[in-house]
């Protein structure tokens, strides 16, 4: 993951954003998005979405597994 540039850009003439409204679509965007950030170690182990859901799916049947033995 790269880390942000500290040098500052300046806004090029030719940019209007004089009508723009800041965060018109965000919510919006939110109602589809759900973003989790995990940590460098496991970006390794996890380089995808796929894995990610994989191993987490995984996780879940063995808990449900769990719960269903404590249960009976």
């Amino acid at each position: 993951m790269k880390k942000p540039s500290k040098r500052t850009v300046e806004m090029r003439s030719e940019y209007d954003f004089t009508g723009g409204v800041v965060g018109k679509y965000a919510a919006r965007y939110a109602l589809g998005t759900n973003m989790v950030q995990i940590d460098p170690e496991l970006v390794a182990a996890f380089p995808d979405s796929k894995s990610v859901n994989d191993a987490l799916r995984a996780l879940l049947a063995i808990a449900n597994r769990t719960k269903a033995r404590k249960r009976a």
